[in-house]
């Protein structure tokens, strides 16, 4: 026996968001919006490093935004944060979750012209698995033990172990299906089905884009063009949209989100999400491998502070794990840790004092300098040491995250429960920024990802939650808001998505010029 998923199933299948209403994303005003103009968007990341290849990319949010952009995916997280079919007509599951059978749409189209077929989606998942991957997509789909085409348009995916969130990690930024001709894709090729194809691509400078003529919604892709330019500068890319030299700019300074909103012609939205600013630790290196060292720094962090001074209110507190309020089993009933120098230096003596480098830029996040500076002046009252390491914003995620033995970075955070853990904290991730291995956590991260009952899997989540609070390598202080500002002649859906930023990464699809 199978289990049927129709779209209204898929969408009582509902996981984090910000919003509330249903795909289509536009809701009731996705009827009139007007065609056509060119969207100019000034984005705070960036980088000489950043690719085309999904299966190498960098983290920052303008490399995902382009693969929404360019790529479609088989699913799509709503922004409800629901799930729908999107280059998958339907999904089906067998009781134990175990094997999926999703059916493709038929008369689909890559921006070569080439047809959708199942060869595409199986060639596209091996581009992400195997041991030598560095994909920050291979937890994802080391989780398949084998792949078979049933015809052109059906593919079934066999699982190593039950998951009953597949379909929702099959919307991650870097499973955007590929064209494979010969049965191999070329990663950097730029090539999708998505709403725009790529016409120029100079990394760190700009990214531009032409309206695909061929994309399969109809009620998407209402730009002619559009161009993302890399503007890291929150002053400078603030002037920007003052002046109009862009349309929209993306992480608007919480300093002065009030003031830019008293500007004519200027909307500041403010979008709740699952969005995390954290300090991980390389907890394969001294003296990150000493959990007192760690629960010392998580002590010695004073969260009001950071959410006041850092975010201006834009935010909640951080719990030290990378759950939020928004998903559906974040954990409530957990105590939330607070700042206190006496449980600090306890810990901190126990492990023989601490002197630490704390290396931030504000390509980690927006204020990660002034965050650190911060948390150096917090930890110093409890007899901490903690050295600033300003770095520069250029190459950050190529030479400092995952680098430093302790840095500033941020998690947009995930959907679902299993797709959030799996990706930073699993062993198996390449994106484990903490390099963080935890036995017990492991097993019931699998325990968990196989439960269909409810209330069993609830209490799975607490326990790992927990365990990555009190023994994770990731000081997680404060929640954000997205914030992006834009000029008056730009307009969106009445429903913006929280699970990315910018529109769940679907802002050239989604929006329009009035």
């Amino acid at each position: 026996m199978i289990t049927k998923f129709s779209r209204r199933d898929a969408l009582k299948m509902a996981a984090a968001g910000a919003a509330i209403t249903a795909w289509p994303a536009a809701g009731a005003r996705a009827a009139t919006p007007n065609k056509g103009g060119h969207l100019r968007l000034g984005s705070a990341h960036g980088s000489t490093t950043d690719s085309m290849d999904p299966a190498t990319s960098s983290s920052n949010d303008l490399v995902q935004m382009t693969f929404f952009t360019v790529h479609s995916h088989l699913t799509e997280v709503n922004p409800d944060g629901s799930l729908n079919p999107l280059l998958a007509e339907s999904y089906e599951a067998s009781p134990d979750a175990k094997t999926w059978t999703v059916k493709l749409r038929d008369g689909i189209e890559f921006h070569d012209g080439k047809s959708l077929d199942s060869t595409d989606v199986i060639a596209t998942m091996n581009l992400h698995g195997g041991e030598e991957s560095k994909s920050p997509a291979k937890g994802i789909v080391d989780q398949i033990a084998g792949m078979k085409a049933d015809g052109d348009h059906v593919v079934v995916f066999e699982l190593k172990d039950g998951n009953a969130d597949f379909p929702f990690l099959l919307a991650a930024p870097q499973l955007g299906i590929l064209p494979a001709p010969d049965g191999n894709v070329d990663a950097a090729s730029g090539i999708g089905t998505g709403a725009y194809k790529v016409v120029r691509h100079e990394p760190g400078v700009r990214i531009e884009f032409e309206r695909n003529p061929n994309f399969f919604l109809a009620d998407r892709a209402h730009f002619d063009s559009g161009e993302a330019i890399t503007i890291a500068d929150p002053t400078a890319r603030q002037n920007a949209l003052i002046t109009g030299e862009v349309d929209i700019i993306d992480r608007v300074d919480v300093k002065t989100a009030g003031r830019l909103q008293e500007v004519p012609e200027v909307n500041v939205l403010d979008v709740v999400g699952t969005l995390h600013y954290t300090f991980p630790m390389r907890t394969d290196t001294a003296p990150f491998d000493n959990n007192d060292v760690r629960l010392a720094l998580k002590y010695a962090m004073d969260r009001e502070d950071l959410l006041q001074k850092v975010l201006r209110g834009y935010g909640t507190l951080g719990n030290d794990h990378p759950i939020s309020p928004a998903n559906r089993f974040h954990a409530a009933e957990l105590e939330q840790r607070a700042y206190d120098p006496d449980k600090a230096k306890y810990h901190a003596d126990k492990a023989g004092g601490i002197n630490v480098q704390l290396s931030a830029a504000d390509a980690g996040f927006p204020g990660s300098v002034d965050a650190a500076v911060l948390i150096k002046e917090h930890a110093a009252k409890a007899g901490i040491n903690i050295e600033v390491i300003r770095e520069p914003n250029d190459g950050y995620w190529s030479d400092v995250w995952m680098k430093k033995p302790w840095c500033a970075c941020y998690w947009s955070g995930r959907p679902t429960e299993d797709w959030m853990f799996t990706d930073a904290y699993a062993d198996t991730s390449a994106w484990n920024d903490s390099f963080w291995k935890h036995d017990q956590f492991n097993a019931l991260l699998k325990e968990a990802r196989a439960e269909l009952e409810e209330a069993k899997r609830r209490e799975m989540y607490l326990e790992i939650q927990r365990i990555v609070r009190d023994e994770g390598g990731v000081a997680i202080p404060m929640f954000a808001n997205h914030i992006m500002a834009h000029r008056g002649n730009l307009a969106h859906p009445d429903t913006v998505a929280g699970n990315w930023d910018k529109d769940g990464g679907k802002m050239f699809e989604r929006w329009w010029f009035s």
